[in-house]
């Protein structure tokens, strides 16, 4: 197909995921063919800095060709077979290999085939775990707003972002939310961190009280939350976390669907933070996106009842554990040691936030957060009273200019208002300087122009 053919055609089969069709009626649509290391090259061979590791995933870098060759092998020796009362050796040595890096009794892996169906899974879990052990009324969840947690209905449920819900209401009930730990936009304790941290968590257990203990099952919170911009957690506020949780009985859940697998620079986000959840969400980086893979990683704990006479998860997914992938995770996490993937991000992380910092001299940067290689940088109008942007110039500056206009200066990244305006960046993760310095230059200048728009 000719490069016009392509993009016709793609415009009357390719239905894209979370797109404005109408925006590709009479545009090209945009057609990546190629990877290599941290960059992606389109269909007219034009390169891109993939700064967002296409969607969090790919950590070890484009054209990694021991993946694709991992890939092949196992598809020639066994290329599918469920996990449906049957195992093969990719999915056990996998789940041993996952189990060996959760923390405490984390033992027990579930496969899915991506991070919402892992989520899905969590909440089930949650809902059949205290039906087993006499409390069947803990069936709700706590999440905060604005975190995304998946599309699938329970997923979605749990997710707060009112306007990626409202086409697909009624939901599964029982979800609620509170406040997330947005330190930059916090109503009380703005300037501490600590005292915000504990009050932000205090939010779970008044929830939990208002609901009533006895009807909550699980609070899922991120490491970083996504949605909003690279929310990190103040000091202390897991340990409050847990604390809450196991005062009522309530699972807590570590949706790592993004951080986990070296996003902060270590294999489980929790540990970043100094925390043992009950369950593991976890998904995206497990393979690099070589293949596609999910897991819910469950404490011996919450998984003993399911092992007891005729008891059953009436669960599962045909692809999860599938042969493929399975091998694949098993050779993107022997590259991550070989190669000290973990370790690079820790050693740069600095570097990375630092040379972001430096856009704070521009007038449209209000903030710079988040967590190893994982940030956000929420855009203002007015960095004194932190003012943001209208719907109007929402639509005007950040879909109809800044989406566009990093691409075409060659940075594929996420420009979001799924709460307050920012730009979202999770480069791969042999990422260096040259590459910190790359995003910044296009950054500055792009968002200068940006600037002159409003």
């Amino acid at each position: 197909m000719t490069q016009k053919d392509l993009s016709r055609t793609a415009y009357d089969h390719l239905w894209m995921h979370f797109t404005r069709m109408s925006s590709y009626e009479n545009s090209p649509v945009p057609t990546i063919v190629r990877g290599e290391g941290t960059h992606v090259f389109d269909d007219k061979g034009k390169r891109y800095l993939d700064g967002l590791a296409g969607l969090f995933v790919v950590q070890a870098g484009h054209g990694r060709v021991e993946l694709a060759e991992t890939a092949l092998k196992q598809a020639q020796e066994l290329a599918f077979f469920p996990v449906w009362s049957y195992a093969h050796p990719k999915a056990i040595e996998l789940a041993e290999r996952l189990a060996g890096y959760a923390p405490g009794d984390l033992n027990k892996v579930f496969f899915t085939t991506g991070g919402g169906e892992a989520v899905e899974t969590a909440w089930k879990l949650a809902k059949q775990y205290f039906k087993l052990v006499g409390k069947p009324a803990k069936h709700k969840v706590i999440s905060r707003s604005l975190a995304y947690h998946g599309t699938p209905q329970g997923a979605l449920s749990i997710t707060g972002l009112p306007a990626l819900k409202a086409p697909f209401e009624p939901l599964v009930p029982g979800a609620h939310k509170v406040a997330n730990t947005n330190i930059y936009r916090a109503p009380i304790h703005g300037e501490d961190p600590e005292a915000f941290g504990r009050w932000a968590a205090d939010q779970i257990e008044q929830q939990i009280l208002f609901e009533g203990p006895d009807t909550v099952a699980a609070v899922f919170v991120e490491p970083v939350q996504n949605a909003g911009g690279c929310f990190p957690p103040p000091p202390g506020y897991f340990q409050r976390v847990r604390e809450i949780c196991d005062q009522y009985d309530v699972l807590l859940v570590s949706d790592e669907v993004i951080c986990a697998f070296g996003r902060l620079g270590t294999m489980f986000a929790c540990d970043k933070f100094g925390y043992v959840p009950d369950i593991i969400t976890c998904a995206k980086g497990m393979t690099s996106g070589y293949s596609p893979i999910g897991a819910t990683v469950v404490s011996d704990r919450i998984a003993e009842p399911f092992y007891r006479g005729d008891n059953v998860f009436l669960h599962g997914y045909t692809f999860g554990g599938h042969p493929v992938s399975a091998a694949v995770g098993l050779a993107n996490l022997d590259l991550f040691e070989r190669e000290g993937l973990n370790q690079h991000v820790l050693d740069n992380e600095g570097g990375f936030l630092r040379t972001l910092q430096k856009l704070h001299d521009l007038p449209i940067v209000g903030d710079v957060r988040g967590n190893g290689f994982f940030y956000g940088i929420e855009l203002v109008k007015d960095k004194n009273t932190k003012e943001s942007f209208d719907a109007d110039e929402i639509e005007r500056v950040l879909y109809g200019f800044l989406s566009k206009a990093l691409f075409e200066n060659g940075l594929y990244c996420r420009a979001d208002d799924r709460g307050d305006p920012v730009i979202q960046l999770a480069p791969p993760l042999i990422a260096n300087q040259e590459t910190f310095d790359e995003i910044e230059q296009i950054l500055r200048a792009t968002l200068t122009e940006a600037w002159a728009k409003l």
